[in-house]
C-alpha cells in the first residue's frame, strides 16, 4: 500500500465502448475539459434509438446496453486498437466477433454477434453509435471518475467480500489517501502528475455495480450496503480536467491540506 501521507495513481483505465470492458493504461494525456482520450467514444444502442450522430446530445444510459441491466457484457473482453478502431471481443479466451467500427462493415460484424449474444435482452436490433468528441459517459459533462482504494476497503468490509474496483467503472484508482478523503476533495482541485483536476460530485451509484466484471454475476447488493452503512449510496467522485497534461501509474496526488 502507498505511503497514506503520499496518495498515488494505482491504476488507469478507459472504456472504449460504453458497457463492455476496460482497458488498463500505463498513462493518459489528458486536455482541459475533455474525457480520457476514447473513453466511452461508441455505445451500442439497444434497438431503435434517439442517437444523432449529426447533432450528438447525451442521452439516459438506459437507451444502450449497459451493465446495470444487461450483465452478459460482463463475460465478454474486449481489445480496442485506436488508430484503426478496430474492436475484437473475447469470450473464454476465444475470439468471437472483430470488426472495425469506423467502417458500416465492421459495425455490422460486431452488431450481428451482439444481436444473437444479448438476443434475451434486446428491445430490437443493436446499432453501434459513434460522433466525432462525443463521450458515452453517464454523465452529460465531460469529466473522469476517481475511485479510492481505502473507500474500497471499508466497503468491502462491510458487505464482507473481496470487490474488484473495476466494478466502479473508474478511470483512475487511487492508493494511499484515507477512507472517504475523496468527499472532502469536492470543490477543490487536486494534482496529478502535471495535470489537474477540480472535484465536481460524488458518484451515485447503481445496481451496476453488483455485477463482478469477472464472472458476470449480479452476487452484491452495494449500494443497500452503502445506504445501510454511510447513509447514502455514493461512491467514487467525478473529476474535469482543469489543467491539461499526462497522467501515469505511480504519479502522487497532491490534494489540498
Amino acid at each position: 500500500m502507498a505511503d497514506p501521507a503520499e496518495p498515488r495513481v494505482s491504476g488507469l483505465y478507459r472504456y472504449p465502448i460504453k458497457g463492455l470492458s476496460p482497458e488498463s493504461l500505463p498513462r493518459m494525456s489528458l486536455a482541459p475539459g475533455e474525457t480520457a482520450p476514447f473513453d466511452r467514444a461508441y455505445a451500442i444502442e439497444n434497438g431503435a434509438g434517439r442517437f444523432d450522430p449529426e447533432a450528438p446530445q447525451h442521452l439516459p444510459k438506459i437507451n444502450f446496453l449497459m451493465l446495470m441491466r444487461d450483465e452478459r457484457l460482463a463475460t465478454l473482453r474486449t481489445q480496442f486498437d485506436e488508430e484503426t478502431h478496430t474492436l475484437t471481443i473475447y469470450r473464454d479466451n476465444k475470439q468471437v466477433a472483430r470488426g472495425q467500427l469506423s467502417t458500416l462493415l465492421g459495425r455490422k460484424m460486431i452488431e450481428q454477434f451482439l444481436a444473437a449474444y444479448m438476443q434475451t435482452e434486446l428491445r430490437g436490433a443493436p446499432r453501434i453509435v459513434f460522433a466525432e468528441g462525443h463521450s458515452f459517459s453517464d454523465t452529460a459533462a465531460k469529466c473522469l471518475h476517481i475511485v479510492n482504494l481505502e473507500s474500497l476497503r471499508e466497503l468491502e468490509r462491510a458487505a464482507g467480500a473481496h470487490l474488484n474496483p473495476l466494478r466502479f467503472r473508474p478511470n483512475i484508482v487511487v492508493d494511499g489517501a484515507g477512507a472517504w478523503e475523496e468527499f472532502a476533495w469536492i470543490g477543490k482541485t487536486i494534482a496529478v502528475g502535471d495535470t489537474e483536476f477540480e472535484i465536481l460530485e460524488r458518484t451515485e451509484r447503481c445496481a451496476a455495480t453488483d455485477v463482478d466484471p469477472e464472472t458476470g454475476k449480479r452476487e452484491t447488493a452495494l449500494p443497500a450496503v452503502l445506504q445501510r452503512t454511510w447513509g447514502h449510496t455514493d461512491f467514487g467522485v467525478y473529476a474535469r480536467v482543469a489543467r491539461g497534461g499526462t497522467v501515469a501509474v505511480g504519479d502522487a496526488v497532491v490534494a489540498p491540506g
